[in-house]
C-alpha cells in the first residue's frame, strides 16, 4: 500500500469512527485504537507534509498559532433577532406574522437558543474552509484553526451525499458544562481565579492563539441554520434535517409547531427540561418554516420579521443568609462561603452560594439574617445578586472577615493586587495539606484512583500521610484493617471507610504504577502555585530533568512559552523552599520519574549543522516549539542563553530587550525569521 492510499484509508477509519461515536452515540473500537490510528496517521502527515490534506482529522488536535485574527466579512449578514420576555409579545408577533402573509396557513419551528458565541461556517465542494465569529454582524473573526478542533464538527463531509457547492452553516459554539466544570477544577487546583461562566469561557477559548490549547477547552458546537444561492428545499424543517443527514451536530430539542398555543406548549415544557441539557440555555427562538414565506416577510434594518427570540427569565428566588463559612484551598486561598436556608431554584435545593472574597462581601453589604436573592441563570454555581434592605433587622451588624485562619489559627494576609486572603501555614494547615495530596492523586497527576473516596482523610487522620512523599512509605502492615467513619460535610450522611486486602492491594499497585508517570505529570502532580497541567508539560518539555527547573533563573523561566512573570516567580519561591526540596528528593528515591526523555529527531536535514540559536520574542503563525523543533530537525544546537558561543539571536515582536542588549555587546548577529528562513533552505 502506498502512503497516499495509506493516508487515506487511516483519514476514513478514522471520520468513521468519529462519527459514529459522536453522532450515533456507539463505538466499535477502544480509545486505545481510535489514538493509535490517529497517532499513525499524524505520523505519516509529519513524515510526508505534501500529503497532508485540510480536511484532516489531525487538525482537531491543535497545534497552529495565530498572532492575528484576520477580519471576514460576511456573505449574508448575521443579524440579531428581536427580544420578548413575556406571551402577550409572541402573540403580538404572531398577529404581524399572519399580517404579512395575508393570512395564509404558516407553521414554526421552535428550537432553544444556546447560550455560546455564534459561528458561521463555510463549506467549499463538501470541505470546512473557514469559520468566523459573528462580530459586528457584517464582519467577524476568521477562527477557523480553533474551530477544526472541535470533535463533533464534520472537516469534509461524505462525498455520496449530495450538497451545494458552496453553503454556509450558522450555529452556536459553546463550553459544555462538563468542561466548563474541568477547566474550574484543574484552575482551582493551580491557584488560578476561576472562570466566571461557560459562556464566557466558550468565548474566551475560541478566541485563543494557540489550537492546541482550545482543543484542550473540549469545545463544542450545535448547527441549526442553511444558507446557500441554490438551496434545493422548501422548510426551515428540510434544512435542518439535511445537516443531520450531512453528519452535523444538530440539537434534538427543535420541534415543528403548527401555532402558537403549540410555540406556547414547548415553551412551558422546555422552562425547566432546559437544565437536563449539556449546556446552558436562555432562551426559545421561534422561526417561520417555510423558506418561501421567510423571503416573503424579509428583514428590518437589525432583524428578520419571521423569527423571533423568547428568553428566559433567570432563575431567581429569595431566602434567608443563616450564616457564613470559610473554606481553606489546597493553595491556601480562603473562600467566605454563604450558607442559606434551603430554596427550591431551577430544579435543585440551593443551601450553600460562594462570596468568593471579602471585596464581594463588601460590594454587596451582605449581612448575618438578611433576605437575599439568589439566581441560577447562566451560572451553574447559585450567585447571590442581591440584598432586600427592605426586610433587614434594624439591629444587623456589617460581616468583619476573619482574621485568622478558621482551620490551623495562623494570621491571613492579602497578596498585592489579589482579592483572596491566604492562610500562611502550607506546612501545618491540614485543609491545606490535605487539598495537596488529593490533588497529588487526581487522574491528570499520577493517577492513584484507589485513593479517593475518603481514604486521603482516613490516611490523613492516622498520621500515616502528611506530605506527598508519605504515599512511597506505605505499605501492608501499616494499611491493613485501617478504619474510621466518615461524615460528609456537604450531605451530612455517615460512611465507614475500611482498608480491606483488596483495597490494601488496589492502593500498592496504584503507588508502584506511580513510578512510571511521565515527569510532566509528576511536575503537575507537586503542585506549585499556577502550575497546571498545561504549563507544567511546557516546563518539563523546555528544562527536561528536575535540576535544570531548580536551578532555573526568572529570565530563562520567562523565556519559556506561556509562562510569565507570576508563574515564574511562583516556581523560584517554591523551590526556594527547603522542604519542597527534601520532598522532591524523597520522590526521586522512590522511583519517580524526573526526566522527559526526547525522542531522537530524524533530522529533515543539515542546513544549521554547527550552527546555534536562540530566539526572543513572538512570531507570527510560528510557535516557538515548532521553532525549535526546526531547529533541532536541521542539526541546529539550541542554547539557553545568549553568550560568546551563540551564532545567531532569532528576533521577533516584543523581543527581550535584555538579550538583544547582550546580543549587542558580544556581536551575535540578530538575524528575523525571514533571514532563519533563507539559512534554512540554503544548499
Amino acid at each position: 500500500m502506498d502512503i497516499e492510499h495509506k493516508i487515506n484509508s487511516l483519514i476514513e477509519q478514522i471520520n468513521y469512527h468519529t462519527h459514529l461515536y459522536y453522532q450515533e452515540s456507539q463505538s466499535e473500537i477502544s480509545d486505545f485504537e481510535f489514538d493509535s490510528l490517529l497517532s499513525e496517521l499524524t505520523e505519516l502527515e509529519t513524515k510526508y507534509p505534501h500529503l497532508k490534506k485540510a480536511d484532516s482529522p489531525t487538525q482537531r488536535v491543535g497545534g497552529a498559532i495565530t498572532k492575528n485574527f484576520e477580519t471576514v466579512e460576511h456573505k449574508y449578514p448575521m443579524l440579531s433577532l428581536g427580544n420578548t420576555y413575556n406571551e402577550q409579545d409572541l402573540f403580538d408577533f404572531d398577529e404581524r406574522v399572519k399580517k404579512g402573509l395575508d393570512g395564509e396557513d404558516f407553521e414554526y419551528v421552535c428550537e432553544q437558543k444556546f447560550d455560546g458565541i455564534s459561528l458561521s461556517l463555510t463549506y467549499q465542494n463538501g470541505i470546512l474552509t473557514r469559520a468566523v465569529t459573528r462580530g459586528d454582524g457584517t464582519k467577524g473573526d476568521d477562527i477557523t484553526h480553533n474551530v477544526k478542533t472541535i470533535r463533533t464538527l464534520p472537516l469534509s463531509l461524505d462525498s455520496k451525499k449530495v450538497f451545494p457547492a458552496i453553503f454556509e452553516v450558522r450555529g452556536e459554539g459553546f463550553m459544555p458544562n462538563s468542561s466548563f466544570e474541568r477547566l474550574n477544577k484543574e484552575k482551582e487546583e493551580a491557584g488560578e481565579s476561576k472562570l466566571m461562566n461557560p459562556r464566557n469561557a466558550a468565548s474566551g477559548a475560541f478566541k485563543l492563539q494557540d489550537s492546541k490549547e482550545a482543543a484542550r477547552r473540549g469545545l463544542d458546537c450545535y448547527l441549526y441554520y442553511l444558507m446557500a444561492d441554490d438551496l434545493p428545499f422548501g422548510s426551515h424543517e428540510e434544512s435542518i434535517l439535511a445537516l443531520k443527514d450531512w453528519g452535523f451536530n444538530v440539537s434534538p430539542t427543535w420541534q415543528k409547531c403548527k401555532n402558537i398555543q403549540e410555540v406556547l406548549a414547548y415553551i412551558e415544557t422546555w422552562k425547566t427540561k432546559r437544565f437536563d441539557l449539556p449546556l446552558n440555555t436562555d432562551g426559545i427562538v421561534i422561526k417561520v418554516n417555510s423558506l418561501e414565506q421567510q423571503k416573503i416577510l424579509g428583514f428590518t434594518s437589525k432583524s428578520p420579521r419571521w423569527a423571533i427570540s423568547y428568553k428566559f427569565k433567570a432563575e431567581g428566588a429569595t431566602t434567608i443568609l443563616e450564616s457564613i463559612s470559610y473554606q481553606v484551598g489546597r493553595t491556601g486561598a480562603v473562600t467566605p462561603v454563604a450558607n442559606l436556608k434551603p430554596v427550591l431554584l431551577a430544579g435543585t435545593k440551593v443551601k450553600r452560594a460562594s462570596l468568593h472574597n471579602a471585596n464581594e462581601i463588601e460590594r454587596l453589604d451582605i449581612r448575618l439574617g438578611d433576605t437575599i436573592f439568589v439566581e441560577k441563570g447562566g451560572e451553574i454555581i447559585p450567585k447571590i445578586t442581591g440584598v432586600d434592605f427592605t426586610k433587614r433587622r434594624n439591629d444587623s451588624q456589617a460581616i468583619v472577615y476573619i482574621e485568622n485562619c478558621p482551620d490551623c489559627g495562623a494570621k491571613l494576609f492579602r497578596l498585592e493586587g489579589e482579592a483572596n486572603h491566604y492562610c500562611p501555614n502550607d506546612l501545618g494547615c491540614p485543609p491545606q495539606l490535605k487539598g495537596k495530596l488529593e490533588h497529588f492523586i487526581q487522574r491528570k497527576a499520577m493517577n492513584m484512583d484507589s485513593l479517593g473516596e475518603g481514604k486521603i482523610e482516613l490516611l490523613f487522620d492516622k498520621g500515616l500521610v502528611k506530605t506527598i512523599d508519605d504515599f512511597f512509605t506505605l505499605n501492608q502492615q501499616n494499611l491493613l484493617g485501617l478504619e474510621k467513619v466518615i461524615e460528609d460535610a456537604e450531605t451530612g450522611k455517615i460512611r465507614k471507610v475500611s482498608f480491606q486486602q483488596k483495597t490494601v492491594d488496589n492502593i500498592l499497585l496504584a503507588i508502584q504504577n506511580a513510578k512510571s508517570i511521565p515527569f510532566h505529570q509528576v511536575l503537575f502532580a507537586i503542585g506549585i502555585r499556577f502550575v497546571g497541567a498545561t504549563v507544567a508539560e511546557k516546563l518539563a518539555n523546555h528544562f527536561l530533568t528536575i535540576e535544570n527547573l531548580q536551578k532555573a533563573s526568572f529570565e530563562a523561566l520567562i523565556e519559556v512559552p506561556e509562562i510569565g512573570e507570576r508563574i515564574a516567580k511562583s516556581v523560584i519561591d517554591f523551590f526556594a523552599i527547603d522542604r519542597n526540596n527534601t520532598i522532591i528528593n524523597n520522590l526521586q528515591n522512590a522511583g519517580l520519574q524526573f526526566i522527559t526523555e526526547k525522542k531522537a529527531l530524524a533530522f529533515e536535514s543539515s542546513s544549521l549543522a554547527g550552527k546555534s540559536f536562540l530566539y526572543s520574542g513572538t512570531f507570527e503563525n510560528l510557535s516557538r516549539e515548532a521553532l525549535e523543533k526546526i531547529i533541532e530537525s536541521n542539526q541546529g544546537k539550541l542554547l539557553s542563553g545568549v553568550s560568546s558561543k551563540l551564532d545567531y539571536l532569532i528576533i521577533g515582536d516584543k523581543a527581550g530587550a535584555s538579550k538583544v542588549e547582550k546580543a549587542q555587546k558580544l556581536n551575535v548577529k540578530m538575524i528575523s525569521i525571514e533571514e532563519f528562513n533563507a539559512l534554512l533552505n540554503q544548499v
